[in-house]
């Protein structure tokens, strides 16, 4: 038996996972509200007192750099050592990993049915593949072909600083710099980045705010609002938001496709863009992943695909587990 973890800002997802031939089979999973617990070990100590048992390996994936196995968790007051918890286990040692690299272990046993395609491209099996994923932040991850499998490595290239490419975008890193001593590109690219996408437009009267609008923004989450106007066509003001926000998610998914060289493929996860498909299918995100000057060739033939499996996180700290119980047994 197998216990993963996917520990987010919002929501700590715990499941015990039986493997088999290489399949995943969920015995036991339970959500946990993340605020409303004091720490990793609390919820823990809860999940298995309504499932008892003995796991022989567990990993977990959660939001925030891990150094050492240790992580103060980015949007939760959370510290969590990979010590303390095995030793909460009985276990010698448990696997803890930034939640975007365990989304991308998870990667390899998701089905077609998990992804939607945007961009067919032509796959390098062996070539390097990278994961970005906006939600209430903006993650990245990479992997490389260690002549087996894609190995996740894990990245923070979310907080690198944002690089305007129009006079719009100027004028929007312009805005921002009034806010925030540093603009990075999870400013923009997340829930939140929406936000400040929309508040720009409307501030500098690029477009107008109704007033039933207004009075939506302040009694709802300001983002869901946003997109859901937008994709309802309700309102202009949301969409030119919405459409600004895809064009950035696009030129950074294409700026991390050029990093990593990932040719083997770039995938999109996170909660926001399985909720916004309709607007990724359109050609704004494409054109701005594929405008890459000189090597807009070469990206071009890059696959791009949307992760539209919730559980994928889980289903990765999974895989991971299973995969260090195999190793240790060679």
């Amino acid at each position: 038996m197998i216990l993963a973890g996917d520990i987010g800002g919002t929501n700590t997802r715990l499941a015990l996972v039986d493997i088999e031939n290489e399949t995943q089979k969920v015995i036991f999973e339970k959500t946990f509200p993340s605020r409303e617990k004091t720490s990793l070990e609390a919820v823990l100590a809860e999940f298995l007192s309504q499932y008892p048992c003995h796991p022989i390996r567990a990993s977990f994936g959660i939001a925030g750099p891990v150094q050492s196995g240790r992580c103060e968790a980015t949007n939760l007051p959370w510290v969590v050592d990979s010590k303390t918890v095995a030793r909460q286990l009985g276990l010698k040692r448990v696997g803890l990993m930034n939640d975007l690299v365990a989304n991308a272990y998870g990667i390899a046993v998701l089905q077609p049915k998990d992804f939607v395609v945007l961009n067919k491209g032509a796959r390098s099996p062996r070539g390097n593949q990278a994961i970005i994923a906006a939600g209430t932040g903006l993650g990245e991850a990479g992997l490389f072909w260690d002549g087996k499998i894609h190995r996740p490595f894990a990245s923070e290239g979310g907080h690198v600083d944002f690089a305007p490419r129009n006079h719009l975008e100027m004028e929007l890193l312009e805005y921002l710099l009034k806010r925030f001593r540093r603009v990075s590109y999870e400013r923009l690219v997340s829930g939140p980045g929406l936000f400040h996408v929309y508040q720009f437009l409307r501030d500098t009267g690029k477009g107008e705010e109704l007033q039933w609008l207004t009075e939506q923004l302040r009694i709802g989450d300001p983002s869901q609002t946003i997109s859901q106007m937008a994709v309802e066509g309700k309102s202009p003001l949301c969409n030119q938001a919405l459409e600004l926000f895809v064009s950035l998610y696009g030129a950074k998914a294409g700026n991390l496709a050029l990093t990593f060289m990932a040719t083997g493929g770039i995938y999109l996860g996170g909660g926001i863009a399985p909720k916004i498909i309709a607007k990724l299918q359109e050609p704004v995100f494409m054109n701005a992943f594929t405008t890459k000057g000189r090597l807009q060739p070469l990206i071009q033939s890059i696959p791009v695909r949307v992760i539209m499996n919730p559980k994928t996180a889980l289903i990765g700290a999974a895989r991971h587990a299973a995969l260090a119980l195999d190793e240790s047994k060679t």
